[in-house]
């Protein structure tokens, strides 16, 4: 059994593409569970409609994560933000890493495009894939599937860490057991085209900066807020 987790808190705009491109390709033994951090919108009505697990939880996107794994039963666990689609055929191609000898001990994430195609979209992709697979730093909207047995090795995701949540646990995993799965992960550009195509990733990357420096979680979200 996988299980895939999602986070969500006022995702009503793009939980249902998110839980309809899940379930387009998910074999029977595939459970989705939704862990909302108390949603004052349709959230929750959107995630039974699509039959998904609905577990309540405090707001934070670490503490959510958390609290999804430790409720969930699959041995391998799916990670993925509400605001990304699955490509057509995943369950084929996370099956194939899952079954892959050479995989045991790996943790797979995925390409990132956005769904948009203008060259800012293009070219934020681009550096994050670059940051991905260099790095060894993907953020969770690239997706994480990882063994439990891994994840509860390192600590899993920290319940206190409202933000940097994915690169706190990727640091804890290391460079050397992340593998890029060849399939392209579709997420929401929408905070893009708020925040600005260069304003918002160079945010992101002085956040990500002071993170990797130590810095006070305090002054690292007063900066991505």
């Amino acid at each position: 059994m996988l299980s895939v987790i999602i986070p969500t808190l006022n995702a009503e705009e793009t939980l249902a593409q998110t839980l309809a491109s899940v379930q387009a390709s998910a074999p029977p033994l595939v459970e989705v569970l939704v862990v909302d951090g108390g949603s004052t919108d349709q959230t929750a009505r959107i995630a039974a409609d699509h039959g998904a697990k609905l577990i309540h939880s405090y707001p934070g996107r670490g503490r959510q994560l958390a609290h999804g794994a430790s409720m969930s039963k699959g041995p391998w666990i799916l990670f993925l933000h509400a605001d990304s689609q699955m490509p057509p055929d995943w369950e084929t191609g996370t099956s194939r890493f899952i079954t892959e000898d050479r995989n045991q001990g790996l943790v797979g994430y995925f390409r990132l495009a956005f769904d948009q195609k203008s060259r800012g979209a293009q070219r934020v992709a681009r550096l994050a894939n670059w940051r991905a697979d260099v790095l060894g730093l993907p953020y969770g909207d690239q997706g994480l599937l990882i063994h439990r047995d891994l994840y509860e090795h390192v600590g899993g995701y920290r319940r206190e860490q409202n933000l940097m949540e994915d690169v706190d646990l990727v640091q804890r995993i290391g460079p050397m057991r992340l593998k890029r799965i060849n399939l392209t992960l579709t997420t929401s550009a929408s905070r893009y085209r708020s925040g600005g195509w260069w304003a918002r990733p160079t945010r992101n990357l002085v956040c990500l900066m002071l993170h990797l420096m130590g810095a006070p979680r305090g002054w690292i979200e007063k900066l991505y807020r």
